[in-house]
């Protein structure tokens, strides 16, 4: 890991009031698959990702994983854990990261600057609050196969052929995970779909080739 010399345009291609807020933070390039924060541990730092992509998630018994998402350039994370308690998730990088490191006491001096900034801060808050609680619904009334439906749809983009293609290449133990079930389970209902002529892989990632069954 090392930290500092971050080419100017990543932080010039964030918007004003989180790029002000990146330049008071410590710059830091990550390895994919570095650590950022474990679940349960406490700590007090927003990280402002500026290149890469970053993993959060939580773990269960015998070390069931379930993924809340996956950030990019221009999202922060940490903003949880800025009351002082313990982290409600770990985050991992899923490949080379580059980030703004912002400890709670430069955020609060930010805002103080720029109070402003606060009412992002509170609806980035509000719209994760917003996802957890769907995805809890979602855990708790559909089956796993009205998961994996819910999945593909919210991810596939239309295409000119009238398919629909879900670029994010998501192999079964990722969508495992996000669904909170086993990678045998989403692999058997994949093969089911691309046998049933529902969905097929594409070398950029999946396509679907018409609407999915309600029921499977």
């Amino acid at each position: 890991m090392a930290s500092s010399n971050l080419a100017p345009d990543l932080l010039a291609a964030l918007p004003e009031p989180l790029r002000l807020l990146a330049q008071r933070g410590e710059l830091k390039r990550y390895r994919k698959d570095h650590r950022l924060v474990e679940e349960g541990e406490y700590g007090d730092t927003l990280f402002i990702i500026l290149s890469g992509r970053v993993r959060v998630f939580g773990s269960g018994e015998r070390d069931r994983e379930i993924t809340y998402g996956t950030y990019g350039a221009g999202e922060y994370l940490g903003e949880i854990s800025l009351d002082g308690g313990p982290r409600s998730a770990s985050m991992v990088t899923l490949e080379p990261c580059d980030c703004a490191v912002v400890t709670r006491t430069t955020l609060l001096q930010h805002i103080a600057e720029h109070p402003e900034f606060a009412f992002d801060l509170l609806a980035k808050v509000i719209r994760r609050a917003r996802a957890a609680t769907l995805t809890a619904k979602q855990l708790a009334l559909n089956d796993v196969y009205g998961r994996l439906v819910l999945l593909l749809d919210a991810l596939a983009m239309p295409a000119d052929d009238g398919t629909r293609v879900i670029t994010e290449r998501l192999t079964h133990r990722e969508m495992a995970n996000r669904l909170g079930c086993s990678r045998e389970m989403v692999s058997r209902l994949m093969k089911d779909l691309e046998g049933g002529d529902y969905l097929r892989a594409d070398p950029t990632g999946w396509r679907l080739l018409r609407n999915l069954p309600a029921r499977w």
